[in-house]
């Protein structure tokens, strides 16, 4: 903005038409989004068993490792070895023996089963906009109030 004229003037107005239409856009999604959101069914049971891929864990296993002292950048490389050796020998991840598993670090032990558990990784979960359940229901309830 240094130099320009306090005036009128066609650079600052470029910038308008994809904010219109960004904004045209935004409003006609909340209408199809309000729409939907009323007619929604909810299956729990096809969402639990969506949250219990074993994959989605891999982080948790790498998490697992630093917390018993292997560098994050090392874990994130041992992990992604072995889910690649999992989906190559189609044995979901949870399934993996824990001899194998030390194949890859000795630091897997039997505490690792654990990590396979959806609840308590979204428990562990709990940083500004992680999903852990305290959160969740803080954002629930401050949306609530916002909209009410």
């Amino acid at each position: 903005m240094k130099a320009l004229p306090s005036s009128y003037n066609r650079d600052l107005q470029e910038d308008k038409e994809t904010l219109f239409d960004s904004t045209d856009t935004i409003r006609a999604a909340l209408d199809v989004f309000t729409a939907m959101l009323s007619q929604l069914k909810i299956n729990r049971d096809r969402m639990e068993a969506a949250a219990n891929d074993p994959n989605l864990f891999a982080t948790d296993l790498a998490e697992y490792l630093v917390k018993k002292g292997t560098p994050f950048r090392e874990a994130h490389e041992i992990v992604g070895k072995l889910v690649a050796e999992s989906a190559a020998k189609k044995t979901p991840l949870d399934q993996v023996p824990l001899a194998e598993m030390k194949k890859f670090s000795p630091l897997f032990d039997t505490d690792v089963t654990k990590i396979f558990d959806v609840r308590r990784s979204l428990a562990a979960r709990r940083a500004i906009g992680a999903p852990s359940p305290e959160n969740v229901a803080g954002q629930i309830a401050r949306w609530k109030k916002h909209l009410t």
